[in-house]
């Protein structure tokens, strides 16, 4: 269950308190019987290490895609091409 920070807008009397989500918000202050304030603080959850920010996914160079690999040349067929007009000049 969470815990939930309240202070009193009258007296200024700060406490914190469990509260399951289905609980209803806190109105009146145990001290003084004045209105109440839902503190809210920062989240709870903190993301340490790599991996985590956009930043951490990326190269020196700022790029998040890997370059394609280069096309390969059909050697082969290009080989035999050239060699065919050779041997008919034989």
């Amino acid at each position: 269950m969470p815990t939930y920070a309240y202070a009193c807008k009258d007296c200024g009397h700060a406490f914190d308190i469990v509260q399951s989500f289905s609980d209803s918000t806190l109105t009146s202050c145990p001290e003084c019987q004045g209105t109440l304030r839902k503190k809210f603080n920062s989240v709870g959850v903190v993301f340490k290490g790599s991996g985590f920010y956009r930043t951490d996914s990326r190269d020196s160079k700022g790029s998040t895609v890997s370059p394609a690999p280069a096309a390969a040349t059909p050697a082969p067929a290009a080989a035999s091409a050239a060699s065919a007009p050779a041997a008919a000049a034989s």
